[in-house]
């Protein structure tokens, strides 16, 4: 198991360039099981989630092949069904399989998913979602039994769905309906669908390969089902969240970064919560250049469905505010128990107060650096944050929750002057 060991207070300078997106390109690769010939995918990470995705992918008849950051895959056997526990629990994304199983197959066993310790995030979205189109469904044994209409003998049929959720509408639900309608029978409407770029991202990759998708990115999608979908090769959209990370990166350790392929009108919500706090966000070729002399103003961060600040950002930007002039606040609305990096970062010397689903943050003049234990992907990218502005030398345990995320984001950083390396424990 590794761990990094950072030493704090280096200002950070220069450019690093945003990896393809790790939450587009997870639904991208189960669409290929619904694909007829090869599909070639560019701009890939390379991530521990998508190499778990593809030995799952592999067990259900793929042929998965990497070069670089192409990934090539192609159907050869459209026999298995089964996508077991042991594989699908390290991961939630793998439950994107169920639909492309499910409407290509004609029936899919998929055991409920794993993945962040986050909170809770039920999968009844996924399954009232396909039973309005035609799918029969139990839940047995810790895992979902689906079969088209006929036990299996025909295809989905068109619908009308609606993806409302208690925090919101659901991306990998609305992935999971997506995939499952385009080779239906007939028209479906998703309502109340996700706007996120990684499900346009999806429906822009079918749609290539053949699907008839309008309306993605708008909380109303149609779909005219078609016979079959032909692979083709497609490049992934850059890691929005890898985006706002190094955003944070620059500002918390008053430093100048230049981001590269990073896509600015992703990131708007992020971009206008920094630049409140006294943040310099400026476009540039292919990107943008972010700088800060760390006099920050305390703000208000609520997390809200896309086009609003993302949760994915929350912990990042948490970390930041410990740092700013006076007191903050920071509101989840998505995952409302996703606060476990609380206790890690106070472990560093923020001042962090926990009140139900917000957090009273109160700015200190600064951190220290102390040993910390990551919980989750984004929960691990806020400790390394914070470590990397923190005065003296800090451990980061449990880093292979940020391996899922982020490509070895040491190697990013050791070019823009960081003092972070990589050792084994």
């Amino acid at each position: 198991m590794d761990k990094l060991v950072i030493t704090g207070g280096k200002r950070l300078r220069g450019t690093v360039r945003i990896s393809g997106s790790k939450n587009a390109v997870l639904p991208i690769m189960c669409a290929a099981l619904m694909v007829e010939g090869e599909v070639v995918l560019d701009n890939v990470p390379r991530l521990s989630d998508v190499e778990q995705l593809c030995l799952i992918l592999e067990k259900l008849g793929l042929r998965t092949r990497r070069h670089a950051n192409q990934l090539f895959l192609e159907v050869h056997d459209r026999g298995p069904t089964t996508a077991d526990y042991e594989d699908v629990r390290k991961m939630r994304a793998s439950v994107c399989v169920l639909g492309p199983l499910l409407t290509q197959r004609g029936r899919t066993r998929v055991s409920l998913p794993g993945g962040c310790n986050i909170g809770d995030r039920p999968i009844d979205l996924h399954l009232r979602g396909l039973a309005s189109l035609g799918a029969e469904i139990k839940l047995e044994g810790g895992y979902i039994h689906a079969e088209t209409p006929g036990r299996g003998k025909h295809r989905l049929r068109g619908g009308d769905v609606f993806l409302g959720g208690p925090f919101g509408s659901s991306v990998t639900a609305t992935a999971n309906i997506l995939m499952a309608a385009v080779l239906a029978e007939g028209r479906t409407v998703i309502e109340s669908a996700a706007c996120e770029p990684e499900v346009v991202d999806l429906a822009d990759f079918l749609n290539a390969s053949g699907a008839k998708i309008t309306g993605q990115g708008s909380p109303r999608i149609l779909i005219e089902g078609v016979e079959s979908l032909s692979g083709e090769r497609y490049s992934v959209i850059p890691d929005r969240i890898e985006g706002g990370t190094f955003m944070v990166a620059a500002a918390i350790t008053n430093g100048e970064i230049k981001l590269t392929d990073c896509r600015e009108d992703h990131l708007v919500a992020v971009i206008d919560r920094l630049r409140r706090i006294g943040v310099h966000v400026d476009p540039a070729d292919g990107g943008c250049v972010v700088s800060s002399s760390r006099r920050l103003a305390p703000a208000a961060v609520v997390t809200q469905p896309y086009p609003g600040f993302p949760t994915d950002l929350q912990a990042q930007f948490m970390a930041l505010l410990a740092l700013a002039e006076g007191n903050s606040f920071v509101t989840e609305k998505i995952f409302p128990d996703r606060f476990m990096h609380v206790a890690e970062l106070g472990r560093l010397g923020a001042k962090l107060r926990k009140e139900g689903p917000t957090v009273l943050v109160e700015g200190v003049k600064k951190l220290t650096g102390a040993p910390v234990m990551c919980s989750d992907l984004r929960a691990s990218a806020a400790l390394v944050l914070a470590a990397l502005a923190a005065e003296g030398e800090s451990e980061v345990r449990r880093i292979y929750h940020l391996d899922r995320g982020y490509e070895r984001i040491e190697q990013k950083l050791i070019p823009l002057g960081a003092d972070i390396h990589r050792v084994s424990e």
